[in-house]
This record gives C-alpha cells, sequence and structure tokens, in this order.
C-alpha cells in the first residue's frame, strides 16, 4: 500500500510537465509569468529554438496567436518586465499623491 504524503494534493485541469520533456517548454511558452530566460536557465534552450519547438508541435493557427501574443505582451522578456514593473509602481506613488 502507498503511503499517503503529509502534504495536499491539488488536482488540476493542466499539470505542470516535467522539465526534461518537450512539452514542458510549450507549457512555459504559454505561461505569461515564465521568461525566456527563466527557459533558458532550466532547459538550455534559447528563444529562437524555442519559437522552432512551438512552430513544429503547434497547429499553425495556434502558433500565429501565440507569436501574436508574446510580440504584444513585453512579459517574456526579463528585462523588459522589469521596467514595465518600475514604471508601474512610479505610475501609483504618483497617483496616490494627487
Amino acid at each position: 500500500m502507498k503511503k499517503k504524503s503529509s502534504f495536499p494534493q491539488t488536482k488540476v485541469k493542466n499539470p505542470e510537465p516535467k522539465k526534461k520533456d518537450e512539452n514542458w517548454i510549450i507549457w512555459a511558452a504559454w505561461a505569461d509569468r515564465i521568461t525566456f530566460e527563466e527557459i533558458k536557465e532550466k532547459t538550455g534552450k534559447n528563444e529562437s529554438q524555442v519559437i522552432k519547438i512551438m512552430r513544429k508541435n503547434l497547429k499553425p493557427s495556434s502558433f500565429r496567436l501565440w507569436r501574436k501574443r508574446v510580440n504584444n505582451t513585453s512579459i517574456k522578456h526579463r528585462k523588459k518586465f522589469q521596467l514595465g514593473r518600475r514604471m508601474l509602481r512610479e505610475k501609483i506613488k504618483l497617483s496616490d499623491i494627487y
């Protein structure tokens, strides 16, 4: 009989795949809060390799949707994300003053 874990098990609709799997790269590329730099650190694949993997494994319409989404959002690159957060914090500080 299998020993039950002391931690509660939460079941999610789309659980995170194993990091060594190509499915993890696809999952991370779709995730908004995972940057290309983090994907490179964990898997060794750079942005162009991730794009090739996405192109190969997704339907053409899904790939176009993903590319449009990545190009419109600045959170897939760490520097752009940090700059955007800094500007947002400054904007909040200015709105609190007035």
